[in-house]
């Protein structure tokens, strides 16, 4: 199956989904349409996956995709921090299936239909 274009570039596409994952790792939580959603989620849980390898090359891995923000490294660090010490070990015994997407109704603006991922407990 193809991917999902979104209306974007390649270069555009690739940023949204850098920022996105990297909420997603910061919060646990986030709110978008379900396109986006979709194609997050196995981005994020090939991220996931990585991060449960725990060496050194599977963290500049993870390192290299999640957003690069010269104004605010920090909060990059932090989603590669919380990454590799809380949600890996959580994740440690599981073999995928690490999100969940639930429909929370379309948006006021134009109707698009919205979703809740969020990384399961």
């Amino acid at each position: 199956m193809p991917y999902r274009k979104l209306g974007r570039t390649s270069s555009a596409r690739k940023a949204l989904f850098r920022s996105l994952v990297t909420d997603l790792f910061l919060y646990e939580r986030i709110q978008t349409t379900e396109a986006k959603a979709k194609e997050l989620r196995s981005i994020a849980e090939k991220l996931i996956t990585l991060a449960k390898r725990g060496d050194l090359h599977a963290r500049r891995q993870v390192a290299a995709y999640v957003r690069r923000e010269f104004l605010n490294e920090t909060a990059d660090q932090d989603a590669i921090q919380k990454l590799f010490s809380e949600l890996a070990p959580r994740f440690a015994d599981r073999n995928g299936g690490y999100t969940r997407i639930t429909k929370i109704g379309p948006r006021r603006g134009d109707a698009a239909p919205m979703v809740l991922l969020e990384l399961v407990r």
